[in-house]
């Protein structure tokens, strides 16, 4: 995924470049008005967040989900993975290598029924392989963060997993007319999702707290639209 944030140094506004004749000066420069593609969403402490950024993932939930959030759900989402980057950068926390990066792409594309399908997805919300390769390693990056810092204070019962079992696998498989799994044959699947749900509760508090101590300043320009199912 591009970067979230970019320096103030950036222009406030990326327009049309193109030089207009003389006597075309007043339809060049509304030309140049209707040709903006970019603008500050939000000022992070010393960074900022662009519409394109938003874009941007907006075009990865389509593709990955099906549908995207809608502008401030997203400029909130990117807010919120400025500040672990920030930290994970901070502490020199490494990068996912391009064996792992493959494989999280490959995830991404065996989500689709065929090969076709899936690059027909990317070309309708309108990324390339790179973007998808992009995004998918920095997602990682941040999650992988996430799961290092945090998952050794998540703590997992023996009647966790028991209750976890008795409340939601059986009732499922039931719901579903099958046959449920026996508990130990379910037990590691159910650790690991009792973990990642401590592990997000702990992140969302984490994030709360982080967000008290950033300066964060949205522009009055970024207005809420419904997410899409297709490419804005």
């Amino acid at each position: 995924m591009p970067r979230t944030a970019h320096k103030f140094g950036l222009a406030l506004w990326l327009a049309s470049a193109s030089v207009c004749a003389v006597a075309m000066g007043f339809a060049c420069s509304v030309a140049r008005a209707q040709q903006t593609i970019d603008r500050i969403v939000a000022r992070v402490d010393t960074d900022i967040i662009l519409l394109s950024d938003v874009r941007a993932l907006q075009r990865y939930q389509q593709l990955v989900d099906g549908k995207s959030e809608t502008d401030a759900q997203v400029l909130d989402r990117l807010i919120d993975q400025w500040i672990v980057r920030n930290e994970a950068d901070t502490a020199q926390f490494p990068h996912p290598t391009p064996d792992a990066i493959d494989k999280g792409v490959e995830r991404v594309e065996k989500s689709f029924t065929s090969p076709e399908e899936y690059e027909g997805k990317k070309k309708e919300v309108g990324l390339t392989e790179s973007d998808v390769r992009k995004m998918v390693a920095s997602q990682m990056y941040l999650s992988n963060y996430l799961d290092s810092r945090f998952r050794p204070s998540v703590h997992i019962e023996a009647k966790d997993i028991q209750d976890f079992y008795d409340k939601a696998v059986l009732p499922r498989a039931q719901a579903r007319g099958q046959e449920a799994p026996s508990l130990d044959a379910a037990r590691d699947v159910i650790r690991e999702a009792l973990i990642q749900s401590g592990i997000d509760e702990q992140a969302n508090r984490w994030l709360a707290e982080s967000r008290s101590r950033i300066v964060v300043d949205k522009m009055p320009e970024q207005s809420e639209k419904p997410g899409k199912d297709e490419t804005p």
